[in-house]
């Protein structure tokens, strides 16, 4: 029965990776094939609703709404991806170096940790990218410096649980170096719990990202990207819904993906949670 379980979990993550997959596809091709210009600016058909010339409307500056929304697609969602990719590594890195080593590092890190964590997140990364100023860069900068707490004390809690098991001993009396014993034996051991962390933190990312362009904090207009197009329809959603209603459908149909891929993730490497 047990097995079974898990075949049908393993089904199921191949699946939802396939999705995400031709997610990724799209929003690579997007860009290329878009039905009109993203950025031209027609005032005579601006505000027009769904037709077939614009199948998701226009804005106010008369600019395809179906357009700007492919165009914008990359931004949103690889950005969201590098930050992950980014604050995983980091975060890894020196939590399992703070578990593994102890000492004053370790304190002094972990303070830093408890001091980030004492915030609620979104909260810091408005603050982070207020300070540094508006644009993909800071934002990106935002989302990375408030991100890698939470790997950090999952990597140190998993290498502490580690560092006094037999094989971990073993491995020191054997004469193996630091680096060894951290590449050979810990990070193997502690990258499962990590991996599901990082798979469940896409969907959130990406909602971070385009809440962040959506305050004016991350890209500007007239970039297309998802946050900045709920931003300028946000003032006409009483005239033209259409405005909010893709742009937010599109990180609906995304965010749930990651998460929906996430989830499957967790149910084949770490099935006891």
């Amino acid at each position: 029965m047990k097995l079974n379980s898990r075949e049908k979990a393993k089904k199921r993550m191949i699946i939802w990776a396939v999705l995400v997959g031709l997610l990724c596809l799209w929003a690579v091709l997007a860009p290329h094939f878009t039905p009109n210009d993203p950025y031209l600016v027609d005032l005579l058909n601006a505000k027009q609703p769904p037709s077939s010339q614009f199948p998701m409307g226009t804005d106010a500056l008369g600019r395809c709404q179906l357009s700007r929304i492919m165009a914008g697609a990359p931004s949103t969602l690889f950005y969201s991806i590098l930050v992950v990719v980014i604050t995983f590594i980091t975060g890894s890195f020196i939590g399992v170096l703070c578990g593994y080593f102890g000492g004053w590092i370790d304190t002094v890190i972990m303070r830093i940790v408890d001091i980030l964590l004492a915030f609620p997140g979104m909260v810091l990364c408005i603050a982070v990218a207020g300070i540094l100023g508006a644009g993909m860069r800071n934002a990106l900068i935002a989302l990375c410096f408030t991100g890698w707490t939470q790997y950090a004390r999952l990597a140190r809690s998993r290498t502490l649980a580690l560092r006094e098991d037999v094989f971990m001993q073993a491995a020191k009396l054997s004469g193996s170096s630091h680096g060894k014993i951290i590449f050979r034996h810990v990070l193997p051991n502690a990258m499962r719990v990590l991996i599901v962390t990082a798979a469940l933190s896409v969907g959130g990312t990406i909602m971070e990202m385009a809440a962040l362009s959506f305050l004016g904090l991350g890209a500007q207009t007239p970039k297309a990207e998802w946050g900045v197009l709920l931003n300028e329809g946000r003032g006409l959603l009483q005239q033209c819904p259409n405005l909010v209603i893709f742009p937010g459908l599109f990180i609906f149909i995304t965010v749930m993906l990651f998460n929906l891929f996430g989830d499957s993730i967790r149910d084949v490497l770490d099935p006891q949670s």
